[in-house]
């Protein structure tokens, strides 16, 4: 019988130990100067006009709203990072179809009760839906994800829209990846930072980045001496050698062949790739007939539940339906043997394409000013099947300390990063 290494890799699953980081490197450097010039690439580069330069001054504050889920919130954010007074409610549109009236006032009403607290005129709005920046800090949404059904904004320019109800003085519109980019400058304190970028790895990724605006060939009109971040959409990056098993899973999710990059190290799909390996494996013999039956009969599996089974971790209050299924001791081995590379792929896929970004921001050359990196989001930090942050440390330290003499440094986790990001952005 062949071996778990010798499965995985007939079935196209490259390993951890055997990617060529190197190669991925140029590809997704390609792949990003490619978009920066408006050539067809996987990444779209989005421009966002929105900077980084200045010092945001201690004990500023905004009023900041954020809409990306099921839910929005309003707060009061100040610096150093503090959040007060916040509100969750339901993201309009959830609970079925509003027209314009009715999602605009519901911000509307947000923004005027934090009006009656102690901070600035300044407002932040984080909107993390699919949304074309502009110039003046406005977003004009595109289309809505995660089943919002108001259909009457898509195509309006969301903070104008707003500020019709509101008759503030401004509000700067970003989306969730920029505004954990921002969120970085709120850690530094005395520390200096060449650059900043912003990572979420959760239920999906995307990475946001600052570029030099001469490096914005689609644009010729910038300013050549400045500078803005970049929304670059990385989870659609689709040069990542993929397996057999990475295809079956993409192809039973809502959209076969979109965010290719996403589907083999975000938490929405990990879940699903482990799930098709197992069924594999146990069509080849690897697992007793009473695991194969059961694992065969399986419709999905949660990447919760294959993450806590690979760590032989137990949640409180919940059954692991692997648990159940391969209870025989021997069936449990292998089964974590097939799944942990998963797990360990996504991490060096991940650290891949952070140093990508470090690398083309020309900047970490001084080991006293590194490029800042923002991570965020429950599947970087709370993956239990590997040390992940560990994992994705000691890749960067290779790929661009002692390769390449470039400096980095992941900052302390921010809470709620969006929303201190999104007043960052006011403030600037």
């Amino acid at each position: 019988m062949k071996t778990v290494e010798d499965f995985l890799r007939d079935n196209g699953f490259v390993s951890a130990s055997e990617l060529d980081r190197q190669a991925l490197l140029v590809s997704f450097i390609s792949e990003m100067e490619k978009g920066l010039k408006g050539e067809p690439s996987s990444l779209m580069m989005i421009p966002t006009f929105v900077g980084v330069n200045g010092k945001i001054p201690q004990g500023a504050s905004a009023a900041v709203l954020d809409a990306g889920g099921t839910n929005f919130r309003g707060a009061i954010v100040s610096i150093p990072p503090q959040i007060s007074d916040k509100q969750n409610q339901p993201m309009p549109g959830t609970k079925g179809e509003v027209d314009e009236e009715s999602f605009y006032n519901a911000f509307a009403a947000e923004v005027k009760r934090l009006e009656g607290k102690p901070t600035c005129k300044k407002l932040g709005w984080c909107f993390s839906y699919p949304a074309e920046a502009t110039k003046d800090l406005d977003a004009k949404l595109v289309r809505w994800t995660k089943n919002i059904k108001a259909p009457a904004i898509v195509g309006q320019y969301v903070g104008k829209e707003l500020l019709k109800r509101t008759g503030g003085e401004g509000v700067a519109v970003v989306n969730d990846t920029v505004a954990t980019l921002l969120a970085a400058k709120a850690t530094e304190g005395d520390k200096t930072y060449s650059s900043y970028i912003g990572f979420i790895l959760g239920t999906g990724t995307n990475t946001a980045y600052v570029e030099k605006n001469r490096n914005i060939a689609k644009m010729p009109d910038l300013d050549q001496g400045g500078s803005m971040i970049i929304n670059a959409e990385s989870g659609a990056f689709d040069k990542a050698p993929r397996s057999r098993f990475d295809d079956a899973a993409d192809a039973k999710t809502g959209n076969p062949g979109v965010g290719l990059l996403e589907k083999m190290i975000a938490g929405a799909y990990l879940g699903g790739v482990g799930l098709e390996i197992y069924k594999a494996a146990a069509k080849e013999g690897f697992f007793s007939k009473k695991a194969a039956d059961a694992i065969g009969g399986l419709g999905s599996l949660e990447t919760m539940d294959f993450d806590n089974f690979c760590a032989g971790f137990k949640k409180e209050g919940r059954d692991n339906v692997l648990d159940s299924i391969f209870a025989d001791p021997d069936d449990a081995k292998i089964a974590k043997k097939l799944g942990i590379p998963v797990f360990e792929r996504a991490a060096v896929l991940t650290a891949v394409q952070l140093a990508a970004f470090v690398i083309k921001s020309g900047e970490g050359v001084d080991a006293s000013a590194p490029v800042a990196i923002n991570a965020d989001g429950s599947t970087y930090y709370k993956t239990r099947a590997i040390p992940f942050d560990a994992t994705v440390r000691r890749e960067l330290d290779d790929m661009l300390v002692q390769r390449r003499n470039i400096h980095y440094a992941i900052t302390p986790q921010v809470d709620d990063a969006p929303m201190v990001g999104a007043a960052i952005a006011a403030m600037l």
